[in-house]
């Protein structure tokens, strides 16, 4: 019976796993700690694979799970260690324009964690209010305010980058 278990566990990781590990570098922005978290996240769901496996909607559970392990590392003392004062010079690049991308990526992780998990699931994952509620753990109310207040926070960031006028859903 425990083969059985593990072999339908192993089945239906496999094919997801880059979807998690996409999630979570949207959340911390770091490939190597979105290692760490989804690491965090599928060993917890190994542990308890008998009962999760029956869960409603297994897919919003497991991102659930992403999600509340980022949220966890957050709030790990560790996590904020600083083995350093400075960074160390790198040289600059020329001639080739900003990535837009690693300036979006440094401002979301300015944001409160909930804010940052709403934004990347809202926008990136691009999944509906009510499922991103189900995840995060809150209502859809507060869905809308913590988008609301998050693009705000980044518009304000990034300053020239945010488009004029634009909408934010």
């Amino acid at each position: 019976m425990r083969e059985n278990l593990e072999r339908e566990y192993v089945e239906y990781f496999q094919p997801r796993l880059p979807q998690l590990h996409r999630l979570a570098v949207m959340l911390c922005g770091d490939a190597d700690r979105a290692d760490d978290i989804v690491q965090a996240a599928v060993t917890m769901l190994y542990t308890r694979w008998r009962r999760v496996r029956e869960a409603d909607n297994l897919d919003a559970y497991v991102r659930r799970s992403v999600v509340n392990a980022f949220l966890s590392e957050r709030r790990r003392s560790w996590s904020r260690v600083v083995l350093t004062e400075t960074l160390p010079d790198r040289p600059a690049v020329t001639g080739q324009p900003v990535d837009e991308r690693l300036e979006i990526r440094a401002a979301l992780k300015k944001l409160p964690p909930k804010q940052q998990a709403v934004l990347a699931l809202r926008f990136l994952c691009d999944l509906p209010v009510d499922e991103v509620a189900e995840i995060v753990g809150c209502s859809p109310g507060t869905v809308k305010s913590q988008t609301s207040d998050g693009l705000a926070k980044l518009r304000k960031q990034l300053g020239a980058l945010a488009p004029a006028g634009g909408a934010t859903s």
